[in-house]
């Protein structure tokens, strides 16, 4: 008989580690003989993961995923975010916006300002780990297209995408691509969205952390419907608490984007979920908004469409209502398996905790 599945995460998590491995690929593998299940997948995607900051026990800040030293501490509390090298200002009217809104401003961190330090701009947040003891943390990237319409626009085929996608699976090529050795960035940009669960659930699961244990940073290879099920189920430990409060707040975003005027007439493009629990508290925050932008006069979007180009669609919605009815799936354990449950009711917590 196989032991509890949940209590044996952080000690293969930290096998992994040792041997070097903090891949998807070693951590299924090492956790296939307690789970007594296998999986298996071989993709890298190079897109980069929404800014996560995870704080150690020895107060040592390390980047669970995204583009390296992208964030800092600041004051208790708080966390400053640079911006882009370029003169966009995308990310930063986002967040000023949604701070001003009385019904969005608690589904993302804290804005606070803008700060600019030895020549560098930064925006400051609310750092979400605070008040946290030892969490849980996963990074789910949100919708069903990760890249800008801008992104695609032109239809030159280029050799280099080409090397790339057969170094990844060298039967994707069409007998035209082959022929050419070339393929569009469109091309490109949805063959590698399709190699993980973006396309068909709307979501990708970045990079996770358990208790007691280092940061699995791949997690973007994880596809098949038993893959993504697992993982949420291997990341809530058997807490149905967590489980619970977890869905009531995923639920509550979702309703307040899809109600809300200013997500009508804005693509969400590259944003993800911030997912965050101890044994005292579940927070849930989206966040990164360097893609969002304001659509054209007249057009509208509704978040759950099939992306067409020309159409903006992302499928932000779409991602939430699986996202949710996964976790809604995941079966309840019984509770001689629930080796640590929580004692009182965990609460969720917002911006405004």
């Amino acid at each position: 008989m196989c032991v509890n599945q949940y209590t044996m995460v952080p000690a293969v998590v930290n096998l992994v580690a040792t041997k070097g491995r903090d891949t998807y690929t070693g951590f299924i593998s090492e956790f296939t003989c307690f789970k007594c299940k296998s999986f298996s997948n071989a993709l890298d995607l190079s897109a980069p993961a929404s800014d996560v900051l995870l704080k150690s026990r020895s107060s040592n800040w390390f980047q669970l995923s995204g583009h390296p030293d992208s964030l800092a501490p600041a004051g208790p509390g708080t966390v400053w975010k640079k911006r882009s090298c370029s003169s966009d200002d995308t990310e930063r009217v986002v967040y000023e916006e949604l701070s001003q809104d009385s019904t969005l401003c608690d589904i993302i961190p804290r804005y606070y300002r803008e700060v600019e330090y030895q020549g560098e701009k930064f925006i400051e947040l609310q750092d979400l780990l605070h008040g946290f003891q030892d969490p849980y943390v996963i990074d789910i990237k949100m919708g069903t297209r990760t890249f800008l319409e801008s992104e695609v626009q032109k239809k030159t085929a280029r050799e280099d995408l080409y090397q790339k996608m057969v170094v990844i699976d060298p039967h994707a090529p069409t007998e035209e691509e082959r022929r050419k050795k070339a393929v569009t960035k469109l091309r490109y940009m949805q063959f590698r969205e399709q190699q993980s669960s973006t396309c068909s659930h709307g979501f990708r699961i970045e990079a996770m952390k358990c208790r007691g244990s280092p940061p699995v940073t791949d997690l973007k290879k994880v596809k098949s419907p038993e893959e993504v099920l697992n993982t949420l189920d291997m990341f809530l430990g058997g807490r149905e608490d967590v489980r619970q409060r977890l869905l009531a707040r995923l639920c509550e975003i979702r309703s307040k984007i899809e109600q809300s005027e200013y997500f009508k007439i804005r693509e969400v493009v590259g944003s993800s979920l911030f997912i965050i629990y101890d044994d005292s508290k579940v927070g849930v925050w989206l966040i990164d908004f360097a893609k969002t932008n304001k659509l054209p006069e007249g057009k509208t979007v509704n978040h759950r469409t099939t992306w067409v180009q020309g159409n903006h669609e992302e499928g932000l919605l779409y991602g939430f209502d699986r996202l949710i009815s996964l976790i809604e799936g995941i079966k309840n354990p019984s509770p001689e398996k629930q080796k640590d449950p929580f004692t009182k009711s965990v609460p969720a917590v917002s911006v405004k905790s």
